[in-house]
């Protein structure tokens, strides 16, 4: 498989474009000797000023990450389970809710939870760079998404009129 790592520059955008340009990027996990690689296909922006993310109300130890550098993992845990997000930067980030298996995947990869259990993300990923990184980074492979379609995001009890899902229109490993 052909495909670079992405830049820096990559991650410093919009939050909305952000989240629409990781849809086709493929998330690369090493580890114990093992590539394992998938296909982001169902992603969720989160903004400023919206009730749903985790830095609506400011920095806290907890969502410290969020205010990195663009490209920083923000890892946390709800429900028993941890999810992780792309840090877009000033407390605004895109979680990663499913995945495409393609390369030495052995789980479910539908569902931001079920994902990171798959890949063996926990929270002693967050704050981790994806761009310098020797456990986890993006890459494209020149796919080109053919749809995406928009949606409200699953779960959030705040702000969920808000149209910030992104997903891959016809991908089977989108979350139900």
């Amino acid at each position: 498989m052909s495909a670079s790592r992405l830049e820096p520059q990559f991650y410093d955008r919009d939050t909305v474009e952000l989240a629409k340009s990781l849809l086709g990027k493929i998330l690369t996990r090493a580890g114990d000797g093992v590539m394992r690689r998938c296909r982001i296909v169902e992603v969720e922006a989160y903004v400023k000023n919206d009730p749903a993310n985790h830095a609506y109300r400011g920095m806290t130890p907890k969502n410290r990450s969020m205010f990195s550098k663009p490209g920083t993992l923000y890892v946390y845990m709800v429900h028993n389970n941890f999810c992780m997000n792309i840090v877009r930067g000033g407390g605004e980030a895109v979680l990663i809710r499913a995945a495409q298996p393609l390369e030495n995947i052995n789980g479910e990869t539908r569902g931001p939870g079920r994902l990171c259990r798959t890949l063996g993300i926990d929270r002693g990923f967050d704050g981790l760079d994806l761009c310098s990184s020797d456990l986890l980074w993006l890459e494209d492979d020149g796919y080109v998404v053919p749809k995406i379609g928009v949606s409200r995001r699953i779960g959030v009890s705040k702000g969920k009129t808000r149209l910030l899902r992104f997903y891959i229109v016809g991908s089977r490993w989108v979350s139900r």
